[in-house]
């Protein structure tokens, strides 16, 4: 599996290409790139490494992480994916979330629905849908077979924020433990941040003890 990060916006959101080595098909994760440059940076990547971007994978809804959808689609054609809970907040743009973040590029609506359990499957590559609300009500993490892509559920000794419309720190708590019962040797990529284990958040993230 082809993993490069490309860190955008003004909250420096992880944005990742994800690309099935033999076949070229790929997917962008959470493109909340603002600005052409940030883009142009992404488009290289793509080309250089002969990618088909068949998808944009949102780990949920909040502008940070979806603001590039549309850019992505008219660019490659690629379908915009999100999980059925976190929908609504592509669908307008004067909602209490995106107001709060204060973005002014918005994402268009998505093409498919995605709901827990799921595979998304791209070339030889799948990666399963896996609910982790908390952060946000549709928050979802795609688990690999050595990787798993959290968005801001799970950080480096960290984890998302449960203090805006529609999070909840109860299902941050449960989704968590979801999270701490996958493989130790999955590689963490984040939302935010550098990436990490699961093994080694459990060994030392406070709130991964702490359960």
């Amino acid at each position: 599996m082809i993993v490069n990060t490309f860190t955008v916006g003004r909250f420096f959101t992880n944005c990742y290409v994800v690309g099935c080595e033999q076949t070229k098909e790929a997917t962008v994760i959470d493109p909340g790139f603002e600005n052409r440059y940030e883009a142009e940076k992404i488009f290289r990547f793509v080309d250089d490494n002969s990618l088909t971007p068949k998808f944009v994978l949102n780990t949920h809804g909040h502008p940070d992480h979806t603001c590039g959808n549309r850019t992505m689609k008219e660019k490659f054609k690629s379908l915009i994916l999100i999980h059925e809970y976190d929908a609504h907040i592509l669908e307008s743009s004067s909602n209490e979330i995106t107001e709060l973040f204060g973005f002014e590029k918005f994402s268009i609506q998505p093409d498919i629905l995605l709901h827990d359990g799921e595979l998304v499957k791209f070339g030889k590559t799948t990666l399963k849908v896996m609910l982790t609300s908390g952060h946000s009500q549709g928050s979802i993490s795609f688990v690999g077979d050595k990787e798993v892509f959290t968005g801001d559920t799970l950080f480096l000794g960290s984890v998302g924020r449960t203090d805006f419309p529609e999070s909840s720190a109860e299902s941050m708590k449960l989704s968590l433990r979801k999270l701490a019962n996958l493989a130790d040797y999955l590689i963490v990529y984040p939302g935010h941040g550098p990436t990490t284990a699961i093994g080694k958040e459990k060994a030392s993230n406070p709130f991964l003890q702490w359960l």
